[in-house]
């Protein structure tokens, strides 16, 4: 009885190590998941290499792991991902870290854990130039596209609760379809995080007219996606985040993925300061 009242101890006052990273020291491989068609933040180019301003966050996280970890040989390997299977890969544990456009929210937290906060945004409605609707308040008796079992749709819905809007909800699975049937006319506009739907216009939208929304509906706070129960593997994305953010280097990464946008808000600057965490 003894000796098991010791083990007990033992265990609880050095708490197991981190699982994450034990797989990555002895596979010499990290596992970052992206999601196609989410420009500016991840996509992948004519060769199929990701690209954006998440996919390069998590590849400074990467070079940090490696630094930690003493492992200069540490490979990177790509897992493409859908808006509905992100969650489920990091849960199950497919990819060590979802680089893409993930709001941290309490529910979500049940499922899976959230690095630092990597971006702001807020929740937009873009629709063509032509239309009259310049608020949320104006789509009464309208059609809005939003990708379904996203936080967008959930804020989306509640906004137009809380105004007594009657306006039709259609869901769609990606960005893409939206922008077509706003194309088409089959929707009056296409609902998403307000910097997504800039890129998918750029990207997308080549002879077309559209505008945003003069309002956001909600504001959307992105993290990159971690496996839960894992501190130590926590603590290890954040401190290469927070060095990123220290050294002043994370505005190199926002340049050169949003710097045609404009500098970043008053509240994404702060986010930077904010998080900027000393060793």
């Amino acid at each position: 009885m003894r000796s098991l009242l010791l083990i007990l101890a033992t265990l609880l006052a050095f708490p197991a190590a981190s699982q994450t990273l034990d797989n990555i020291r002895k596979q010499g491989v990290i596992r970052l998941g992206y999601v196609d068609g989410a420009a500016p933040f991840s996509w992948a180019d004519a060769n199929g290499e990701p690209q954006g301003y998440s996919v390069d966050l998590c590849r400074v996280v990467a070079d940090g792991i490696a630094e930690q970890l003493k492992r200069k040989e540490l490979k990177v390997r790509w897992v493409k991902l859908t808006l509905q299977n992100r969650i489920d890969a990091v849960r199950k544990k497919q990819v060590d870290i979802e680089c893409g456009t993930a709001t941290w929210t309490f529910s979500r937290q049940r499922l899976v854990d959230f690095s630092l906060i990597t971006f702001v945004d807020g929740g937009s409605i873009l629709t063509r130039v032509q239309t009259d609707a310049r608020r949320i308040g104006d789509f009464g008796g309208k059609r809005i596209a939003v990708i379904g079992g996203t936080t967008t749709e959930s804020a989306l819905r509640d906004s137009l609760k809380r105004g007594l809007i009657a306006a039709e909800v259609v869901l769609i699975k990606g960005r893409d379809e939206g922008l077509e049937l706003l194309r088409q006319g089959q929707v009056d506009g296409l609902a998403s995080d307000r910097t997504a739907l800039i890129g998918v216009v750029v990207t997308r939208a080549a002879g077309d007219a559209f505008r945003l929304l003069e309002e956001d509906f909600s504001i959307e706070q992105y993290a990159l996606m971690l496996p839960r129960n894992d501190a130590d593997f926590r603590i290890a994305v954040n401190r290469a985040l927070a060095r990123l953010y220290r050294s002043g280097e994370i505005r190199r990464v926002y340049d050169r993925w949003l710097g045609p946008l404009g500098p970043p808000s008053v509240l994404l600057s702060a986010t930077y300061f904010i998080q900027s965490l000393a060793e």
